[in-house]
């Protein structure tokens, strides 16, 4: 009895959270290695940019809840993030027309296009404390659980309990159709392998008769659709507040190049190894020996590695070793 409490303490604490908080973090890295792999660049503006697509779900959200509109046990963001996604389209294709397109037809730097993305990212983040302010908003509704901790307790007897949040259900199954989708369209559809053809070999893909345009225009819109899902997840699943979204840029970029970055396998991968990590250096395990161990060998502390304040560190740290020992990552992007 003592095991399957202390495995579904894990399975509260450790997995499901994982997973959930990893399909975030996947999605998001998508977006990155896109607009490296294809514009190539790090786009600093990522994390504010699933920001404001998230800001414009809620605020159409806040919108359809004051009309009555809703889902039923689903969140009524779900049926906002639609027009959050057109919203984040527009913007990203107004920002490359403005901002973008001078550099890249001025064959710039990549270097360049680093620091001119850190300046939109300053802009992206004043648009959306002015817009919003800077405080927590949750627009949560619908059924919180799929399962309750109390109602497992009942039905199994056991000490434990076990909740599975249905914005974690949203995210995981949210993620695989997103990620599906993304790849059945790189592989399979002709703008997809245009894609791919400019990513590998530009100069042939452009002797290819491939309108470079034409690939930017839908990789930015890709990058949209991601971006603005991923923030939107994050929001439900946490809550919304513009500054998270910046902090979330060190492990984003961390998953994209620990997978290897250029490489959406990798970017997949990496999200759920950067996500894990923080889990279970951040968890404190006390609560899970404590099943296991024989009675009276019950650990007194903690038993907890880093505190949950400095969990970004574990990306940091994870990040400089990829970087010394393998710069292209696991799956053999592109060298950083």
């Amino acid at each position: 009895m003592d095991l399957l409490n202390a495995i579904v303490a894990l399975a509260n604490y450790v997995l499901i959270p994982g997973i959930a908080y990893g399909s975030q973090l996947a999605l998001g890295a998508l977006g990155v290695t896109l607009v490296y792999g294809i514009l190539r660049f790090s786009n600093f503006a990522h994390g504010d940019t699933m920001a404001l697509g998230a800001m414009a779900t809620l605020l159409v959200t806040w919108l359809f809840q004051s009309w009555g509109l809703s889902l039923g046990v689903l969140p009524t963001a779900l049926l906002a993030l639609p027009f959050g996604i057109v919203f984040t389209i527009l913007l990203l294709l107004g920002t490359d027309r403005v901002v973008y397109r001078f550099y890249r037809e001025k064959k710039a730097k990549p270097v360049i296009l680093v620091i001119v993305s850190l300046g939109v990212t300053f802009i992206y983040n004043g648009i959306t404390r002015f817009i919003i302010g800077a405080d927590d908003k949750n627009f949560l509704d619908g059924e919180r659980f799929i399962i309750s901790a109390r109602d497992f307790k009942a039905m199994t007897g056991l000490e434990e309990g076990l909740s599975f949040k249905t914005t974690q259900a949203i995210t995981i199954v949210t993620a695989i159709i997103v990620v599906a989708l993304l790849f059945w369209f790189l592989n399979k559809t002709r703008s997809g392998k245009s894609m791919r053809a400019y990513s590998d070999n530009e100069d042939l893909a452009l002797l290819s008769g491939i309108n470079p345009e034409r690939v930017v225009m839908i990789t930015w819109i890709i990058v949209a659709c991601l971006a603005t899902t991923a923030g939107v997840l994050y929001g439900l699943d946490k809550s919304f507040k513009p500054f998270t979204y910046f902090q979330l840029l060190l492990p984003i970029f961390a998953s994209a190049i620990v997978g290897g970055l250029g490489n959406p396998l990798g970017a997949i991968a990496g999200g759920f190894i950067i996500a894990f990590s923080e889990v279970t250096v951040t968890y404190a395990w006390k609560k899970v020996i404590g099943y296991v161990m024989p009675n009276g060998m019950e650990p007194d502390g903690l038993v907890q590695l880093m505190s949950t304040d400095y969990k970004f560190a574990v990306s940091f740290v994870i990040l400089l070793i990829v970087l010394l020992i393998k710069p292209t990552g696991l799956f053999k992007g592109q060298s950083t």
